[in-house]
């Protein structure tokens, strides 16, 4: 058995490596293949922008030149696809749709979701490839047919949450080879094995958001965001005017443009029927019940009833403890203690010790 699951040798193993053009997937890729694996690299073409800055971009131009420096260095067979379409209708009108409909949308899940594990998985499958592998931070147990995903050994850079829209059957398929090492290691490896990416930042913000604001690319593509409403407060009073829904998201407090409260003002609620957003206290977001629908559930045959178990609703927030129930497509997690800037159009994700049980959509 080799050390990706598989009942032959490494030579004989075919592995499609998704290469970003970052430290992270050049690392694996060259891994995987010094371990002796059949790799072919794919880097993916998702927009045409010179103007990305290097510690924002992720299959910008430039990245894609950095992964052909890396393949032609270590002898790796390297493929670019053109999926600019797939990410503008998979990724980016979904990001624009979601502060139109006063959500706030997780463009990276979206991309794992769509682009990366379907698209891309099936076009490894086509070329022959047994595995698909990526520069996540996260760690794959199990055989074949019945993987489970549990986080990074480095928490600090635990990638579980952004892949909790993963079916079963590309969980199977898929392969995460960093999920045992910290970054400081993959650092150390990449300098090692020479990279010229190895002092390359990590991608920040959003990738496809060039300006100095989301609002741009979203009034640039769906201008009708912009339209003005009304500002309440918890009591529907009027207290002024909004510059369209997509402008704010839930929790905001800079940039909502109304003064002379005694108490600091946080978007409490976004109604996209009314076109009007609701203003409170930070008391007021306090929220220990989340609701979510289109749950992706990795914890097994049976959907849970009252199961003791952890969940968060923000990549970079602790896991808490709480109650699960789901019905069907949709479910409930209460939380043992409150949280603040719940926003629908986020994501619940659940955890049972370190395993990654699943997660929903918020509603509300």
């Amino acid at each position: 058995m080799n050390s990706l699951g598989f009942d032959k040798l490494e030579k004989d193993t075919k592995v499609v490596v998704a290469m970003s053009g970052g430290v992270d997937s050049s690392v694996t890729a060259v891994m995987l293949k010094k371990q002796g694996y059949k790799v072919t690299g794919i880097t993916l073409k998702l927009y045409n922008n010179s103007n990305v800055s290097k510690n924002k971009s992720c299959c910008a131009g430039v990245d894609i030149e950095d992964a052909k420096k890396v393949a032609i260095k270590h002898d790796i067979e390297h493929i670019v696809l053109d999926y600019q379409d797939k990410f503008f209708d998979g990724v980016i009108n979904n990001f624009v749709d979601s502060y139109a409909n006063g959500e706030t949308p997780l463009p990276c899940v979206k991309c794992n979701e769509t682009v990366k594990f379907s698209d891309l998985l099936n076009e490894a499958k086509k070329i022959g490839a047994d595995a698909l592998a990526t520069g996540h931070y996260a760690i794959r147990k199990g055989s074949l047919n019945n993987a489970s995903l549990h986080k990074a050994k480095d928490y600090s850079k635990d990638q579980s949450f952004f892949l909790f829209a993963t079916l079963q059957e590309q969980l199977n398929y898929l392969r995460f080879p960093l999920g045992n090492y910290k970054k400081t290691e993959i650092r150390e490896l990449a300098q090692k094995y020479q990279l010229d990416v190895s002092d390359k930042p990590d991608s920040q913000d959003i990738c496809f958001v060039t300006s100095d604001s989301y609002r741009d690319l979203v009034k640039n593509l769906n201008p009708s965001v912009n339209k003005k409403g009304i500002i309440y407060d918890m009591d529907k009073n009027i207290l002024g005017t909004h510059k369209g829904i997509s402008n704010y998201t839930i929790g905001q407090r800079k940039g909502v443009g109304i003064s002379g409260s005694k108490e600091a003002l946080y978007v409490i609620d976004i109604n996209k029927n009314q076109n009007s957003i609701t203003l409170g206290t930070k008391e007021k977001l306090k929220k220990n019940v989340i609701n979510f629908k289109n749950i992706n559930w990795l914890g097994g045959n049976i959907l849970p009833k009252g199961l003791d178990c952890s969940a968060k609703i923000r990549s970079t927030q602790e896991d808490l403890p709480g109650i699960l129930d789901i019905n069907s497509d949709h479910g409930t997690f209460t939380f043992k203690s409150e949280l603040d800037k719940t926003s629908p159009g986020q994501a619940c994700v659940f955890y049972k010790n370190d395993q990654l049980l699943g997660g929903g959509w918020i509603t509300a």
